[in-house]
C-alpha cells in the first residue's frame, strides 16, 4: 500500500500541516506532493488529484481521501498509536479534534497561519479572545487530566495534537499570551522535530501571499 499526499504550501496552509505532521511523526512512508494554494477554498487546479479541490489529499494507491480528519481516521485503522489506547481518553481526544476541525472561526479568520512572521502582538477582538480562552482550556484540562504520561495532549502525540498544530504557530506567530500549562505545550509542540522540518519548509519558500502578510502590521509589526 502506498500513500501520496497533496498538500499546500508550508507557510500558509493549515489544514496540509496535519496530515502531513501525523505521517512524519509516526514514520509513515509517504510521497510528498506539494501544490500551490491561494487560500480561496475550492481550486479547479486541485481537481485532478483532488475531488473537491481542496488540499490536503490523499491518495491510498491512487484512491483519493480527503478531508484532514477523514485521512486521520484512515491512518489511524492502519497504523497503531495514531489514537489514546484508553476508550475515555480517546473519546476525549476524538471530542477535541472535533471540536478543533469545526470550531474557533474567530482565531482562523483574525490569525492566518503564516509561520514566516514573529509579530508582537495586539489586544483581542472579544470573539477571538474566547476562541483563544476555550483553546487553552482545552490544552489544559487535556494534559492535566490525560496527558502525565507525556508532554502532549494525551501523553503520547496523537491526532488530537496533529489537529491543533496549526493553531499553535499561529500563537506563535501572533504572540498570544497563554496560561502556564497552555505554554508549556505550546514549546513543546513547536519543539517536535516534525514541527521543526515542517517549518523549515515554510521558510523556504519564495510564495508570497499579501492578504496575509498584510496583517503584520496591524497586530505591532515584527518582534
Amino acid at each position: 500500500m502506498s500513500y501520496t499526499l497533496y498538500f499546500g504550501n508550508m507557510n500558509y496552509s493549515s489544514w496540509s500541516l496535519r496530515p502531513w505532521v501525523l505521517l512524519k511523526h509516526f514514520n509513515i512512508p509517504f510521497e510528498p506532493r506539494k501544490v500551490e494554494v491561494a487560500g480561496t477554498g475550492p481550486n479547479p487546479r486541485h481537481r485532478d488529484y483532488s475531488p473537491n479541490g481542496l488540499v490536503p489529499c490523499l491518495h491510498v494507491d491512487g484512491f483519493p481521501i480527503w478531508d484532514t480528519l477523514a485521512i486521520a481516521e484512515f491512518l489511524a485503522e492502519r497504523h497503531k498509536g495514531l489514537w489514546p489506547v484508553d476508550g475515555i481518553a480517546r473519546a476525549r481526544a476524538r471530542s477535541v479534534a472535533c471540536e478543533m476541525h469545526s470550531g474557533f472561526g474567530a482565531v482562523r479568520s483574525a490569525m492566518p497561519m503564516n509561520i514566516k512572521l514573529r509579530l508582537k502582538g495586539a489586544p483581542l477582538a472579544d470573539d477571538v479572545k474566547a476562541d483563544v480562552k476555550r483553546i487553552a482550556e482545552v490544552w489544559t484540562d487535556c494534559r492535566e487530566r490525560f496527558g502525565r504520561g507525556g508532554d502532549f495532549l494525551f501523553g503520547e502525540f496523537s491526532v488530537a495534537d496533529a489537529m491543533f498544530a496549526p493553531v499553535v504557530w499561529r500563537f506563535n506567530t501572533f504572540n498570544v499570551e497563554l496560561p502556564r500549562v497552555a505554554a508549556l505545550y505550546r514549546d513543546t509542540m513547536l519543539d517536535l522535530p516534525a514541527m521543526k522540518e515542517w517549518e523549515a519548509g515554510a521558510l523556504a519558500e519564495t510564495v508570497a501571499m499579501l492578504h496575509y502578510d498584510a496583517l503584520a502590521d496591524a497586530w505591532g509589526g515584527p518582534r
